[in-house]
């Protein structure tokens, strides 16, 4: 749980890179290859600024997901990128005005009961609590 704000610092980096790929996307309108050179176009798309914010903004985000997989568990933080989905729903039904209907709101719930089933299946399991040093081991063997 000590890594708990890098983790959700990680979720919601990584919900507001799609909330902006998916801005970007908007501003471009439909996508058509008719004519175009298929790189000159994707380079149109990456370099589009919305579009290019979204992927600096998930670089950030994948640059704390390393950080915090050097700290944890990866069946512990991985499950909480689950998270993303309950942010990008809510922040897209009100931004974006995409539908929320019962379903998707049934399963935010379900997934949001998981994380916190997950979390608590995290309570002092952490990397040094979990792993004593051989020091530590050798100097309880002394005493």
């Amino acid at each position: 749980m000590k890594y708990i704000v890098f983790i959700l610092f990680t979720v919601m980096t990584n919900a507001a890179a799609q909330l902006m790929l998916k801005q970007g996307m908007m501003s471009l309108g439909p996508i058509s290859f008719e004519g175009v050179n298929p790189l000159i176009k994707l380079l149109q798309i990456v370099f589009s600024p919305w579009v290019f914010l979204g992927l600096c903004t998930f670089v950030i985000s994948m640059a704390s997901h390393l950080y915090v997989l050097s700290k944890v568990e990866l069946s512990f933080a991985y499950p909480f990128l689950s998270l993303a989905y309950v942010a990008v729903a809510i922040f897209a039904y009100f931004v974006f005005r995409e539908d929320l209907n019962g379903w998707r709101i049934a399963g935010i719930a379900c997934i949001c009961v998981g994380t916190v089933l997950i979390a608590q299946s995290g309570r002092g399991h952490d990397e040094e609590t979990a792993s004593l040093s051989s020091d530590k081991i050798h100097s309880e063997t002394v005493r």
